[in-house]
């Protein structure tokens, strides 16, 4: 498949951070990256059990999922977009630049305007306790078999070139973002449905992993083999 606009140029799909309705799973918004990131940084911390307990006994054992964070750096360029005027942000891209997708993602870190102020409506009324509304689910999607509930831990944009209005034209996002498991969303959250999901097709990917023999490496024969 390729490019109308680029013939010849293989269209590549994009990463993109989705919202999702908590409750039905209706998709809300979809921020797709202009660029695929060259560089994606994955961290885990497994939560093994045997130092917090000082067992021995329990040094194999996990107790839940690997806390596992993210890092990408986003490219934005309105440039590239205003070359094709047949876009469909194009018009939009030359009122305001980037101002309208920095905005969506600054969105993705805060609450609306109408929460806040029904936050402040419900303090001013005397509720003793206010819990604030559960946000849309955030969604990062890197290629269809990884696909995971994200909380947005890190946000750094820097804008690095203006048009003459101050609309800033070329940026950088920086997003890291924490994995959400089972252990905070729970079994029947949809959220923590889509982490199961995104599990069970790790544990597919890694039964394609042919095993090395064990003569093959330095471990040769384990102790107390034939």
């Amino acid at each position: 498949m390729t490019s109308s606009f680029l013939p010849g140029t293989p269209v590549v799909p994009r990463g993109a951070i989705a919202l999702l309705d908590p409750a039905t799973g209706a998709v809300l918004r979809v921020i797709a990256l202009q660029y695929n990131p060259d560089t994606l940084t994955r961290t885990l911390q497994p939560q093994g059990v045997g130092a917090e307990a000082g067992e021995r006994s329990e040094a194999l054992r996990l107790k839940g999922p690997a806390h596992e964070t993210v890092k990408v750096d986003v490219e934005l360029n309105a440039t590239d977009q205003l070359a094709d005027p047949s876009g469909a942000d194009a018009d939009v891209v030359a009122r305001f630049g980037l101002l309208p997708v920095l905005a969506a993602l600054d969105q993705l870190v805060n609450p609306t305007a109408g929460a806040l102020l029904g936050q402040d409506s419900a303090a001013r009324s005397g509720a003793f306790e206010i819990a604030p509304l559960e946000s849309p689910l955030t969604v990062f999607v890197w290629s269809r078999d990884r696909v995971v509930p994200v909380r947005i831990t890190e946000f750094t944009v820097t804008e690095e070139a203006f048009d003459a209005q101050l609309h800033p034209i070329r940026a950088k996002v920086s997003l890291g973002m924490r994995i959400l498991t089972v252990d905070d969303l729970g079994f029947t959250h949809r959220g923590g449905a889509l982490f199961l999901a995104h599990q069970r097709r790790r544990e597919q990917l890694a039964a394609l992993y042919r095993s090395a023999r064990p003569g093959m490496t330095i471990l040769g024969t384990p102790p107390g083999g034939s």
